[in-house]
């Protein structure tokens, strides 16, 4: 029983995101999250541009609420839009704008190393884009590039990896499209830096001068023994 439940809670998550994907595609959609709360279920969708989700004196914010309302999946819907920082770092976003040049008629490989010299120029630790299907000819095959850091399982990678996934459909077929970024300022587990610590030798510019003037000191101290000595001689 708890099995079926945790099933078809995420079968309206998927429901969710595949309905704002479609709704919200002009904003820049870049992913959501559910939370529970006493008061009914929060949405927080993250978006490139949140002025075309709100629409003027948020008449656009409301039809989307009252349409998710209709479908009755979630209890108490209540959407908070918030604005993505970094598009280039956002794997969901990444992964559309990718499905949408594939869908355009860009070659696959062009397609795929645009976007991820995008991510990675934009301070990305690492990056990895897979394509699978029908990318050239009748049967289908797997392309996949990766540059810098990644982690594929294990908590890490859950933390650290940020996941995206679209799809472009094409004549052809569909061709999925999936980015994992991580993050610049992704904890790394494995990674270590050495401090180097620097003794600076300061010197004082006046004892310096008293050093010299001992010096002179000293050397004439040396000249009347040494005179001294010449006239005892004599």
């Amino acid at each position: 029983m708890i099995e079926k439940l945790f099933v078809e809670e995420g079968i309206k998550k998927v429901r969710m995101d595949e309905y704002f994907r479609k709704e919200l595609e002009r904003a820049g959609y870049g992913g959501m999250d559910i939370k529970r709360t006493p008061m009914g279920t929060q949405i927080t969708v993250h978006v490139e541009k949140p002025g075309m989700i709100i629409g003027k004196n948020g008449k656009r914010i409301k039809k989307v609420t009252d349409e998710i309302t209709k479908k009755q999946e979630l209890d108490n819907p209540q959407i908070d839009v918030q604005p993505i920082a970094a598009p280039e770092l956002s794997a969901q976003l990444m992964s559309n704008r990718l499905a949408k040049l594939i869908e355009r008629g860009w070659h696959f490989r062009r397609a795929g190393r645009s976007t991820l010299q995008r991510i990675m120029g934009a301070g990305a630790l690492g990056c990895e884009i897979t394509m699978s299907g029908k990318l050239r000819g009748p049967r289908g095959r797997v392309e996949k590039m990766v540059e810098g850091y990644i982690k594929h399982c294990g908590s890490v990678a859950e933390e650290i990896v940020d996941k995206g996934y679209s799809i472009a459909q094409k004549k052809t077929g569909v061709i999925g499209v999936m980015v994992w970024i991580v993050a610049p300022d992704a904890n790394i587990p494995d990674s270590f830096r050495m401090n180097v610590v620097k003794e600076d030798v300061v010197v004082n510019e006046e004892g310096v001068e008293k050093a010299k003037v001992e010096e002179v000191k000293a050397e004439e101290a040396e000249l009347k023994v040494e005179g001294a000595e010449e006239k005892e001689e004599e």
